[in-house]
């Protein structure tokens, strides 16, 4: 079975519901997008090194940028390391979307004595799917014990008492925590000694940049200015909903949305094939520019049979009003 997270199983297609063009006088190509929006507006997906904490990565990458406001998806403890994005300015709103899509860490076990392969094999089986785990006692969540889903683990090496693994969990998941468990259904005992983590939603390793690079690449932009290096380490916030389902309206709806109102099916002109009614969707322009974020009102076939009603309930929105204010 291939380790996918959850809303990598989403087989999306896309619904015409009306054709529609859009005007090159409003929006902007996100490629193209001025560096001091994506300073203002974007996220970095930076490795994160062993040793400093996820607050602290956010403060260096604010005093790099010389911004105001940021942050991570995330704690990462001090010790781990791996796919921490970092969203900066106004796109600090967009980092609970990630959470439903799941993380994914490789992580190494020591167990403490000897242990049958199938045994470990067994104890791996046993806590895949959904597990109760207590969160553990320096964490920032109330002690309670609480379901969490394990959607995926496999092992990738087994050194003596040291096995390598690689697990696709729910966001919140503490993996030190996990082991301990583990350790503890072996009847043998173990504890984490090292852990990555390769995937936060749909940001993984191949986007990653050490901090170095980020302050590397603003030095350039500021200095010359070279735009290069910099478009190649802060992404468009439109990256940040690529897990999501997405809804695309036409020019003379964005304004309206801008403005906080709801989604009205007449202004929806293509939609995901897979929505439900409560769904988290993307709204977006037809240029691709992220608008906002909400629940979907309305199923995927419902809102492309029916001519009139809401078809999103908007909770945050993105941009910023007057991109799409006719003359």
């Amino acid at each position: 079975m291939a380790n996918k997270l959850p809303f990598e199983n989403a087989k999306r297609q896309i619904i015409i519901r009306k054709e529609a063009g859009t005007d090159p006088k409003f929006g902007e190509d996100v490629n193209c997008r001025a560096i001091s929006e994506l300073i203002n507006c974007g996220i970095v997906n930076i490795d994160k090194p062993k040793g400093p904490t996820s607050h602290d990565i956010v403060d260096r990458v604010r005093a790099i940028l010389q911004i105001r406001k940021a942050g991570h998806s995330g704690t990462l403890d001090p010790l781990a390391t791996g796919v921490l994005p970092v969203a900066l300015g106004r796109a600090t709103r967009i980092l609970q979307t990630l959470l439903p899509a799941g993380k994914e860490y490789i992580c190494k076990m020591h167990i403490h004595k000897p242990l049958e392969e199938q045994k470990l094999r067994d104890v791996f089986a046993d806590f895949t799917g959904v597990i109760e785990q207590m969160p553990p006692v320096r964490s920032r969540v109330k002690r309670q014990t609480r379901a969490r889903n394990i959607y995926y683990m496999e092992i990738l090496d087994v050194q003596e008492k040291d096995v390598l693994f690689r697990v696709g969990c729910q966001a919140g998941t503490y993996i030190r925590k996990l082991v301990h468990d583990m350790g503890a259904k072996m009847g043998v005992g173990a504890h984490m000694t090292e852990l990555r983590r390769t995937r936060a939603g749909c940001f993984d390793e191949s986007s990653l940049c050490p901090i170095e690079k980020l302050a590397q690449a603003y030095n350039c932009w500021r200095a010359r200015p070279d735009e290069q290096l910099i478009r190649q380490v802060i992404q468009p916030i439109e990256n940040a909903v690529r897990h999501l389902p997405k809804i695309w309206i036409d020019d003379l709806a964005v304004e309206p949305v801008c403005h906080g109102c709801d989604l009205f099916l007449p202004g929806v002109s293509k939609l995901h094939s897979d929505i439900q009614a409560r769904n988290l969707v993307a709204v977006m322009t037809l240029k691709d520019e992220l608008v906002a974020i909400g629940q979907a009102i309305l199923t995927s076939s419902e809102m492309s049979e029916q001519e009139k009603g809401v078809a999103v309930n908007v909770h945050k929105v993105f941009m910023r009003e007057g991109t799409y204010n006719p003359p």
